[in-house]
């Protein structure tokens, strides 16, 4: 026996809001509140063959005799861009027309794209909202994740970089120096190390106390900061010490031309709380042109022995170590 039921539209639509009542001659009579709002005009009145473009029709049921009175299952698009794919179902009136009840299918994610839609355009019964959620946790959970994983990487950048940087003058320190070193020796190319002691430092630091001092080793820090190129590597290796390793850079003339400018600039006195600050630089100089094969534990030796030679002719000049040059035996107490 059949029944009539009297629907009630809105109530309906709350149920399904992407349903679309049509009439006999194929208008659109009503449409719930999701599937219009992906139109800027309004659907009603408009035909539906002229919003949709119907590919696929089926009986609902398995076996189903298909008539023009019962149900049957759709595959639909818009008709104009982005071209939305809708799978629905198409249930005829009586006396004429029909509900159609359409879904985003598998399409949902990119339909919530296009269309700009929220969990509230979708009924609480449909599936498609515990897909949404999942993709929002999802998407909630990957951002968190994004930005500890930028927290860490950050995190890790700082702790390598203040691994190899000098924290009172923000220099490369002995560790980074000795990596540089080891990368060029390996390299082939040319170079040479400038080792760099300050002469008179101690009288600064026993006069005007350490903070003097600190502030003397940042402002020569500054200076060789200014010298040298983004490729050469300065670094502060000890406390008054400094190195720098120079980058295809191996001719004396140039060398001697180099320290005796840099001497230049440290001499100049450095103020303090208005007090003068005096030092000069002692350098000794090792260039890579000089040995067969480079290693870099016996050149910075051998600047080193050529530094103690400096200051043994009066401090405030360079030297290029030679093999005739006095061993370390030779070394003696002369800071």
């Amino acid at each position: 026996m059949s029944q009539s039921v009297q629907l009630n539209l809105s109530a309906l639509a709350f149920a399904m809001p992407m349903m679309l009542q049509v009439s006999d001659s194929g208008k659109i009579l009503f449409a719930g509140a999701t599937i219009s709002k992906l139109f800027p005009e309004p659907l009603i009145g408009q035909p539906f063959d002229k919003i949709f473009a119907l590919h696929r029709r089926a009986a609902s049921g398995t076996g189903a005799q298909h008539s023009k009175d019962s149900p049957y299952n759709i595959h639909a698009t818009l008709n104009a861009p982005p071209h939305t794919a809708f799978r629905g179902v198409w249930l005829p009136l009586c006396p004429g027309g029909a509900i159609v009840n359409l879904s985003f299918g598998i399409g949902v994610i990119r339909a919530v794209s296009d269309h700009a839609l929220t969990l509230s355009d979708f009924a609480a019964t449909d599936l498609a909202v515990e897909l949404l959620y999942m993709i929002e946790a999802k998407s909630a959970v990957a951002d968190e994740l994004s930005k500890l994983t930028a927290r860490l990487d950050t995190a890790r950048l700082v702790a390598e970089e203040r691994s190899i940087t000098d924290t009172l003058t923000g220099l490369k320190n002995r560790r980074a120096m000795d990596v540089a070193l080891s990368g060029m020796a390996r390299s082939g190319w040319a170079f040479a190390i400038m080792q760099i002691d300050l002469d008179y430092f101690k009288s600064v630091n026993d006069t005007l106390g350490h903070a003097a001092g600190d502030h003397v080793l940042q402002s020569v820090a500054n200076i060789l900061a200014t010298e040298f190129r983004p490729r050469d590597h300065v670094a502060r290796v000890g406390g008054d010490e400094f190195v720098v390793l120079l980058d295809d850079v191996t001719d004396t003339k140039r060398l001697n031309t180099i320290a005796a400018r840099l001497i230049s600039r440290i001499e100049a006195p450095i103020m303090f709380e208005g007090k003068e600050c005096r030092v000069s630089a002692s350098i000794g100089v090792a260039v890579s042109d000089s040995y067969t094969s480079p290693d870099p534990v016996e050149m910075m030796a051998d600047a080193d022995l050529a530094l103690y030679q400096s200051k043994r002719q009066g401090r405030a000049t360079s030297t290029i170590h030679d093999a005739k040059m006095p061993g370390p035996q030779a070394k003696q107490s002369v800071r």
